[in-house]
């Protein structure tokens, strides 16, 4: 019939099925990148990393790339934040800093990890953080939240056994290496300005300074809130 649009059949697809893609996520990313620890491959198994990112992302919860969050910030690719927390090892009774926790992935990862950390979760966007609570409320409703900005720390609970940054940084934040004790690791992405970013191990030395070592590369951006403000230079001036 001439002039009748033909309406095309409207395919509706099947929901997704987030606990697959959970599992298939460790067998395909995890386990192939040398993450051997049973303790990160159990956590990852279980925390549903679909509810740390905004409902229109969650269909990509589970894809081996970061994740875009409000205010520049990204939920770290998987990989990367598995290898983390193998380099960072944590141990029975340790007390944990875990700066720019975001929505509350990590946080939620290292708490099942092992019985008795004491995990402190700081992070500076509210809106991140709300989701991060709500995710470890059910998951991981030991971790301690706080709500301040990220190289402040959180001084009133120091030492920390363990201090991991979720984001890379062209250096430690001195308060942070001054709220590590002295037996304590950091474990952030570092990401010199003149090369490319590696997840490092900083322990403190006795000259107030930074032993680092560099463990593996990482595409990680840049944390916005810890990046070092741009300098002005006459040869930036037209």
């Amino acid at each position: 019939m001439e002039g009748k649009v033909m309406k095309q059949p409207v395919i509706e697809y099947p929901p997704l099925d987030y606990e697959a893609a959970r599992q298939r996520m460790v067998d395909a990313q995890i386990r192939p990148a040398q993450v051997n620890d049973p303790r990160i491959i159990t956590a990852m198994r279980h925390v549903p990393r679909e509810l740390a990112v905004p409902e229109s992302l969650r269909e990509f919860a589970y894809a081996d790339q970061s994740l875009p969050l409000p205010d520049g910030r990204v939920l770290t690719e998987p990989r990367v934040v598995a290898r983390m927390l193998q380099v960072a090892a944590p141990r029975q009774g340790e007390r944990v800093l875990i700066v720019g926790a975001g929505t509350g992935y990590l946080p939620a990862l290292a708490s099942r990890m092992e019985e008795g950390l004491q995990i402190d979760a700081l992070e500076s966007d509210r809106t991140l953080a709300a989701i991060g609570q709500a995710l470890c409320r059910t998951f991981a409703p030991d971790v301690s939240w706080h709500i301040g900005p990220l190289a402040a720390g959180v001084p009133d609970n120091a030492p920390y056994d363990l201090i991991l940054i979720d984001g890379a940084v062209r250096a430690i934040p001195p308060a942070l290496l001054s709220q590590c004790a002295p037996d304590g690791r950091i474990v952030a992405p570092i990401w010199p300005a003149d090369s490319v970013a590696s997840v490092c191990i900083v322990q403190p030395t006795a000259e107030g300074a930074g032993a680092t070592r560099a463990v593996f590369d990482a595409s990680v951006p840049l944390l916005p809130e810890l990046a070092p403000a741009p300098t002005f230079s006459f040869d930036s001036v037209a």
